[in-house]
């Protein structure tokens, strides 16, 4: 009987890393990127990344972070205008409701690349994943656009 027992409680433990896994796929296949770029600057300045994401899915997702090989680090970041002056944060986490779209813009929010490697130059395109809070990822290409975002 503990023979048993032991290889049901094996079986309920893969049963639930399966349905996990599925999960976070299907939470990813409902998110789409488009108009991904990011904007070429010297390597000692940030650049920003930009793109719109959609979530097509029936729940929420939260964004909660980035990173590319192009970056020795990729931050979520949101430019704000209060009273005439505009200050740039860092932010934890981006919520995208269901069936709605968030733009990363400038402006507004964005990526923060900070010692950006020399993939990044205009024309050419560099990987990024996008990563949520249920453990899904979404990978993006950024097309590489100069300083006046062409």
């Amino acid at each position: 009987m503990r023979i048993i027992n032991w290889y049901s409680i094996h079986a309920a433990a893969i049963a639930m890393l399966i349905a996990m896994v599925l999960i976070s796929a299907a939470s990813a296949a409902e998110l789409t990127v488009s108009g991904a770029w990011i904007r070429a600057l010297p390597p000692s300045v940030p650049s920003g990344g930009y793109f719109t994401l959609h979530n097509g899915g029936k729940t929420s997702v939260t964004l909660t972070g980035a990173n590319s090989p192009a970056c020795g680090m990729l931050m979520l970041h949101r430019t704000e205008n209060m009273g005439g002056m505009s200050t740039m944060n860092d932010v934890e986490n981006v919520a995208v409701p269901a069936g709605e779209t968030v733009q990363f813009s400038p402006g507004g929010y964005h990526l923060m690349c900070m010692n950006a490697s020399s993939a990044i130059k205009p024309g050419k395109t560099v990987p990024v994943t996008l990563k949520f809070s249920d453990g899904s990822s979404v990978n993006a290409v950024f097309a590489v656009r100069n300083a006046a975002g062409k």
